[in-house]
């Protein structure tokens, strides 16, 4: 049996993502290994169905509480992977030491264990951090890309076609909400730019996430023609979306982060998270925020009333969405 690669990685989509040039970055480093990566179910299934990783397994499973706990692993299957690993990571807190204890003792011939929170860390952006942890070098695969396969596209087409738009119909993708509506401009904003690009012969389509409906409903009604709403969608699918539409924007989520690995032109809003650590990268991205976030805590964001730092007009986010998507289409413009 090959030689492999074991990833523990608790975070959500967005992490995930962010976490990709350093697992590319792996497989560079140690060629002909399996990778297996143990994640959120959705996440890591998606990764895996990409290439990126050839097998995975949901981090929530015992077999993988058990090494965060400390604890070697007795599951026969994961332990046959840890028995033939030449290096196991694993991206959470390790203080004493238990979780990379407990990977070597699973069989791992070395193991890294350390939190990309970790502030003891010299790099600024998230994803940079991730790669210093398993010993990148300084701009190694820093802006990571992820293909959608053909399946991935035909699925999407599938999609597309249940809701009648032809295929040479323009089209944009906005997300208005994300995982936290302090992260949201207002709705009547958003309502505001999906008219604008409507104008412009943009057809919008809506994404709704599992934490959006609110803000999905109050941007609805402030809405004098109902876009296409999508809801649901399996990451596969949403992928593959994101590789036929002209444009995307949204907030700082995971979602955003998957439309700038997938190549799409993407406007990325800001307001209280740090765009100079979180935001998206690639060569069809553009970050718009506000004023600097001021607010000293997370709960002073929650109780903040005026939050400057989403004061982003219609006009401002529009050009920005025109821009970019002109910009894409013909790189010379730049």
């Amino acid at each position: 049996m090959a030689r492999s690669i074991v990833i523990l990685h608790p975070g959500g989509l967005g992490d995930l993502l962010l976490a990709v040039p350093a697992i590319r970055g792996l497989r560079k480093a140690f060629p002909g290994r399996q990778v297996l990566l143990c994640g959120q179910a959705d996440a890591a299934e998606f990764l895996s169905d990409c290439g990126l990783v050839d097998r995975w397994l949901s981090v929530q499973t015992t077999a993988c509480t058990a090494l965060f706990a400390g604890a070697a692993s007795d599951d026969p299957w994961l332990g046959d992977w840890l028995r033939r690993c030449d290096v196991a990571v694993a991206w959470t807190r390790d203080d004493a030491g238990t979780v990379a204890a407990a990977l070597r003792a699973s069989g791992a011939v070395a193991a890294i264990a350390q939190s990309p929170f970790d502030s003891t860390l010299e790099r600024a952006h998230q994803s940079d951090c991730f790669v210093e942890i398993v010993g990148g070098q300084d701009g190694q695969v820093s802006v990571a890309t992820l293909s959608t396969s053909e399946a991935f596209r035909a699925e999407a087409e599938v999609c597309l076609a249940a809701y009648g738009l032809p295929r040479e119909r323009s089209l944009a993708m906005i997300h208005p909400g994300s995982g936290s509506p302090h992260k949201c401009v207002k709705p009547e904003i958003i309502a505001s730019v999906i008219e604008g690009l409507q104008a412009h012969g943009l057809e919008p389509l809506l994404l709704e996430g599992p934490a959006d409906y609110g803000m999905v409903e109050r941007l609805l009604v402030q809405l004098p023609r109902r876009p296409i709403l999508l809801r649901a969608l399996p990451l596969r699918v949403l992928a593959g979306m994101l590789s036929k539409v002209e444009l995307f924007v949204g907030h700082d989520s995971g979602v955003t982060h998957l439309s700038a690995l997938v190549g799409t032109p993407t406007v990325a809003m800001f307001g209280p998270t740090d765009p100079a650590r979180w935001a998206p990268r690639g060569s069809a991205v553009t970050v718009l925020q506000g004023k600097p976030c001021e607010c000293a805590s997370w709960d002073a964001v929650k109780t903040c009333g005026e939050k400057p730092c989403l004061d982003l007009s219609p006009a401002v986010i529009i050009d920005a969405c025109l821009r970019t998507r002109a910009v894409a289409l013909n790189p010379r413009i730049c």
